[in-house]
C-alpha cells in the first residue's frame, strides 16, 4: 500500500480519541504560525538594528517560498487533500484547494530555516514550531505527509537560498 496513505491514516486516525491532542493540533495547524510572526515582530520591537535584516531577509524568504515556488508547482500539478478522496477525521475546515504542496509548511520553514542560517537559536526554535504545524496539518486531515516533507524541503531551500544571496549582496 502506499506509504503516504499509511502514515496519513495513522496520524489521522487518532482524531477524537485524545482531545487535549486534538485541541494541540487545531492550535498548532491554525495558530503557532501567528506566535512565530509575533516573536519576530516582538524581537524587532525590543532591538530594531538587531532584527531588522534578519526580519525582513526571512519575511522575503517565507513569502517567495509560498507565493512563488509552492503556487507554481500547484499550477502545474493538481494533487487533492486527503479529505476530497478518502475518508479523513478533519478538524479544521478547509476548502479542496490543491494540496501538494504545503503552503503553510514552507512559509515557515523557508522563514525559520532562514533565520536558523542568521540565528542558530531562535532558528533551532522556529523549526521546532515549524516541524509541529507540519505534522499538526496531517492530523488533522488537511495534507498528505509528503505534501508537508515537499514543503520542508521547498522552505529550507528557499531560506538558505536568500540568506546566501543576501550575504553575497552584502559583501560587495
Amino acid at each position: 500500500m502506499n506509504p503516504d496513505f499509511l502514515i496519513f491514516q495513522s496520524l489521522n486516525q487518532t482524531v477524537g480519541r485524545m482531545p487535549f491532542l486534538d485541541n494541540l493540533a487545531i492550535f498548532f495547524a491554525r495558530y503557532a504560525g501567528y506566535l512565530i510572526l509575533f516573536t519576530l515582530f516582538i524581537l524587532l520591537l525590543i532591538n530594531f538594528k538587531k532584527y531588522k535584516n534578519l526580519t525582513i531577509l526571512s519575511l522575503l524568504a517565507a513569502f517567495f517560498s509560498r507565493f512563488v515556488v509552492t503556487e507554481l508547482i500547484r499550477y502545474l500539478y493538481f494533487r487533492p487533500r486527503p479529505f476530497v478522496v478518502t475518508h479523513t477525521n478533519l478538524l479544521l475546515p478547509h476548502g479542496s484547494t490543491p494540496s501538494f504542496p504545503s503552503g503553510h509548511t514552507s512559509f515557515y520553514f523557508a522563514l525559520s530555516s532562514a533565520i536558523y542560517f542568521l540565528n542558530k537559536k531562535l532558528g533551532t526554535l522556529f523549526l521546532i514550531i515549524s516541524a509541529l504545524i507540519g505534522v499538526s496539518r496531517i492530523y488533522c486531515g488537511l495534507h498528505w505527509p509528503s505534501d508537508i516533507l515537499v514543503g520542508v524541503i521547498i522552505g529550507i531551500f528557499v531560506g538558505w537560498l536568500f540568506v546566501e544571496l543576501f550575504k553575497r549582496i552584502k559583501k560587495n
